[in-house]
């Protein structure tokens, strides 16, 4: 399927590794030029010789930076000629217990993982309306429908940006400019995250790191952990010109671990 979006051009943060390399792998096989951004300077350069080497003519920029910060955002958004399509996305805070975290720590992690998606919603979502295209996808959490218990600062930051996304997706001025909003929700998936979440679990619970990583495993019902690169694919579908009726949607990408009907 052609998704109608080449030459388009494409804001993913924190798209060094990960579930952001992955929609960003995706974008470009499409033709979408992209502005990659993440941290880590020597990661994004591997990346973006990765992107380069799959799609040679889609535009590849990097831009190293923290993208929490509004220095970050600035360097990221002038590297792009135009938003058409934005992937935000932010590492998450760390997994605790409540009791240990300080207002500073639950600032950070709003800061991460509200604040900055609804700011650069706020820098490009008018740009793409006036042109009658645009995509925003949040990379949330699946723990957006059920809490993770240990995972208290990104329940909490993200519960927050997906009630927001609620209502300025439904906005009449940006749906009917063929401008849409969704939520990408994401279960269990083979990243660094996961395995650094999973060593903190193992530790607090006097286990081993294999032995909850398995357990984890074994618990979802397709007996393994998500492929960054089946998430990247759905990335690119809802940014299509194909996914114009999709708005204001939570999708859960977990292998069926939510046991709910809705």
């Amino acid at each position: 399927m052609d998704l109608g979006i080449s030459g388009k051009w494409a804001l993913v943060c924190a798209a060094s590794k990960g579930l952001g390399k992955g929609c960003a792998v995706a974008l470009v096989r499409e033709g979408v030029n992209v502005v990659i951004t993440a941290r880590g300077e020597e990661a994004l350069k591997a990346t973006a010789a990765e992107l380069k080497a799959i799609n040679r003519a889609s535009a590849v920029r990097t831009v190293a930076g923290d993208i929490t910060t509004p220095e970050g955002r600035a360097a990221a958004l002038a590297a792009c000629p135009q938003v058409d399509i934005l992937v935000n996305n932010a590492g998450g805070p760390p997994a605790g217990d409540f009791r240990e975290w300080t207002r500073d720590t639950w600032i950070a992690a709003l800061d991460a993982n509200m604040l900055t998606p609804i700011e650069l919603i706020k820098a490009t979502v008018d740009g793409m309306a006036e042109r009658g295209f645009g995509r925003i996808l949040n990379i949330t959490s699946a723990a957006v429908k059920a809490p993770y218990e240990s995972l208290g600062l990104s329940n909490g930051a993200r519960t927050g940006l997906t009630g927001f996304i609620a209502g300025i997706a439904r906005q009449p001025k940006l749906a009917s400019r063929n401008v849409t909003i969704n939520n990408l929700l994401p279960g269990p998936f083979d990243t660094e995250r996961l395995r650094a979440n999973t060593a903190t679990v193992a530790q607090r619970g006097g286990k081993t790191f294999d032995e909850v990583w398995e357990q984890r495993r074994e618990s979802n019902p397709t007996k393994r952990f998500g492929d960054p690169a089946e998430f990247g694919a759905m990335c690119a579908f809802l940014a299509s010109a194909h996914a114009g009726y999709i708005n204001g949607q939570n999708i859960l990408l977990d292998g069926g671990a939510y046991p709910g009907t809705f």
